[in-house]
């Protein structure tokens, strides 16, 4: 072989080194490409994953909240159908004492009675309040249809117009929450119109 011959086969084989370098290469940047997408994909997925885990870990806070929400109006609210059921106890008290009022000169036992009978609406009125219920006896106040009810109009020249002049019967909060309005007498105002009651 002679050195011609060796140079053009040391030149064929650079040239053959450098082809498959060139492959390995372009191979090489190919399996880069694939892995930079793939990592793309995959980094999309873990932000998608992300930001589900979040929305579920916000989803829990609000039904953790709500559920707490909702326990503490059971305790606060529990003892609404027993206070409803005693408040006809509180009103007849209160008519029993009414029923002796002017009738001092009828004798000690009548004297007694009524007092007996308000240690027991003060007792009564007393353990209510421990359990946050409040009377409402809105007497000169205006007229509020959250917590009043009106059962009629009548012309009051000394009262201010669409103000509570009379109770009927005294209303009831638990926790600041109506258990029953009270039901009011209302002033109309003098130049108000008159209104078909029969309708």
């Amino acid at each position: 072989m002679s050195a011609d011959d060796k140079r053009s086969e040391q030149v064929e084989e650079r040239n053959e080194a450098a082809e498959t370098a060139a492959e390995q290469q372009a191979g090489a940047a190919e399996q880069v490409a694939e892995e930079g997408s793939e990592l793309e994909s995959l980094q999309q997925k873990l932000q998608e994953y992300q930001e589900q885990a979040l929305r579920a870990q916000a989803e829990m806070q609000n039904v953790r909240r709500r559920a707490e929400i909702d326990v503490e109006k059971a305790h606060k609210f529990a003892l609404e159908k027993f206070v409803k059921e005693l408040l006809p106890v509180a009103d007849s008290l209160e008519k029993a004492v009414e029923s002796t009022e002017g009738h001092e000169e009828a004798g000690e036992l009548v004297a007694s009675i009524r007092e007996g009978v308000e240690m027991t609406l003060t007792l009564f009125m007393n353990s209510l309040k421990k359990f946050s219920v409040e009377q409402v006896n809105p007497v000169g106040e205006p007229f509020d249809p959250q917590q009043h009810e009106a059962m009629s109009m009548v012309p009051a020249p000394g009262a201010e117009p669409n103000s509570v002049v009379a109770v009927v019967q005294k209303g009831y909060l638990l926790n600041g929450r109506v258990v029953r309005p009270a039901m009011v007498v209302v002033a109309k105002a003098e130049d108000a119109p008159k209104i078909d009651e029969q309708a």
